[in-house]
C-alpha cells in the first residue's frame, strides 16, 4: 500500500515538472494561474495547449505499456518480454510508414498505425492457433517470425522513401510525442484493460506459477489465456498509435516493481501503470528541455534512463536474495 501511495505522488509530481517545463519555464504562480484562470494569454495557451496534451498522453502511452508489459511477461512466462514481442509494433510501423510515404495526414497515419498493428495480432494469433492446442511457446515463436517479416518491410520502406520522409519516419520508429494528444478513447482503453486485469490479478497470480499450477487452482487457463492476449494487444495498439514505437518501458517497468516487492498482482498492475505512466512523462520532459530547442526522440530517453536505474535495483535485489 506505501508502495502504490508513493507511485501516485510521483505520478502526481512527474506531471507537475511536465507542465512546468520547457523552453519557456514558468514559475509555480505562473502556473497555477495558467491552469485556474485560462484566459488566453501566453501562458495559459502553452500551458493548456501544449503541455497538458502532451504530458497526458506520454502518461497515457506510457500506463498502457507497462499494462502490457506484466501481461505479455505472464503469459509467456519469459522475463524478456515486452509488448513488443508478438509484432505488433512491427504491425502498426508499416501501417504508419505507408502513410508517412503517402503523405496522408496524421489523422491517417494513426489510423493506419493502429489497423497495422491489430492485423499483427490477429495475422499471430490466427498463425498460432491452427491448431485448437495453441501454446505460449507456439505463440513467442509466431509473433518472433512475424516481427522479423515486419523488419524486412520497414527496412524496404526506409531504404526506397525520398530524404524529407526519412526523417519522419525514424522519429516515429524511435517513438515521438510531439505530435501526440490523448482522447476519450485512448482513456477507455486504458480504464478498461487496468478493470480486466485488475479482476483476473488472482488468477495471474495462478498463472504465473505454470498452466498446470493454475488449472489445478480452478482456473480456465485457455479462457484467461484468451482474455490477457486480446488485452494486451489492444492496449500496445493504442499505446503505438499514441507515441510510435516507444520500447523499453514494457520491458522493465514491471520488473523494477517485481525488484521493489510488489509481486503480488494486485499490487503490480496499479503500481505498473503510475510507474510506467510517470516514467515516460519524465522521459519526455527530458527529450523536449535536454538539448532544446530541439528534440529527441523520447525512445532514446527511456532506454537512456531506464538502463542504469535497472541495474541499480537489480544489483540491490541480488544483494537482498544473497544476504
Amino acid at each position: 500500500m506505501y508502495l502504490i501511495t508513493a507511485l501516485i505522488l510521483l505520478s502526481v509530481v512527474s506531471l507537475l515538472v511536465a507542465v512546468g517545463t520547457g523552453s519557456v519555464t514558468l514559475s509555480m504562480t505562473e502556473l497555477w494561474q495558467a491552469v485556474r484562470l485560462p484566459d488566453g494569454n501566453a501562458s495559459s495557451l502553452i500551458v493548456w495547449d501544449i503541455r497538458i496534451p502532451r504530458a497526458l498522453a506520454a502518461f497515457l502511452c506510457g500506463g498502457l505499456l507497462a499494462l502490457s508489459g506484466v501481461v505479455m511477461q505472464v503469459l509467456l512466462r519469459n522475463p524478456l518480454a515486452d509488448p513488443y514481442i508478438l509484432g505488433v509494433s512491427g504491425g502498426a510501423a508499416v501501417g504508419a510508414l505507408i502513410a508517412i510515404t503517402l503523405g496522408a495526414a496524421a489523422l491517417w497515419m494513426t489510423q493506419a498505425a493502429f489497423a497495422g498493428a491489430m492485423f499483427s495480432v490477429l495475422l499471430v494469433f490466427g498463425l498460432a492457433a491452427r491448431s485448437r492446442h495453441w501454446s505460449s511457446t507456439r505463440l513467442l515463436l509466431t509473433g518472433v517470425v512475424v516481427s522479423a517479416g515486419w523488419g524486412a518491410l520497414i527496412n524496404i520502406l526506409l531504404t526506397t522513401s525520398t530524404a524529407n520522409t526519412v526523417q519522419s519516419m525514424l522519429f516515429w520508429l524511435m517513438g515521438d510525442l510531439s505530435q501526440s494528444r490523448p482522447n476519450l478513447w485512448h482513456l477507455l482503453i486504458l480504464i478498461g484493460g487496468l478493470a480486466i486485469l485488475l479482476s483476473q490479478a488472482r488468477h495471474l497470480n495462478a498463472l504465473s506459477r505454470g498452466d498446470l499450477s493454475a488449472a489445478a487452482l480452478g482456473v480456465n487457463v485457455a479462457r484467461l489465456k484468451l482474455i490477457l492476449y486480446f488485452s494486451a494487444a489492444l492496449m500496445t495498439a493504442t499505446a503505438v498509435t499514441v507515441a510510435g514505437s516507444v520500447g523499453f518501458v514494457g520491458l522493465v517497468v514491471p520488473h523494477m516493481l517485481r525488484l521493489l516487492g510488489a509481486r503480488d498482482h494486485r499490487w503490480l498492475i496499479p503500481g505498473s501503470l503510475f510507474l510506467g505512466g510517470s516514467f515516460l512523462v519524465l522521459a519526455d520532459t527530458l527529450a523536449r528541455t535536454v538539448v532544446a530547442p530541439q528534440q529527441l526522440p523520447v525512445g532514446v530517453l527511456t532506454a537512456l534512463i531506464g538502463v542504469p536505474l535497472f541495474l541499480v535495483i537489480l544489483h540491490r535485489g541480488y544483494r537482498r536474495e544473497t544476504s
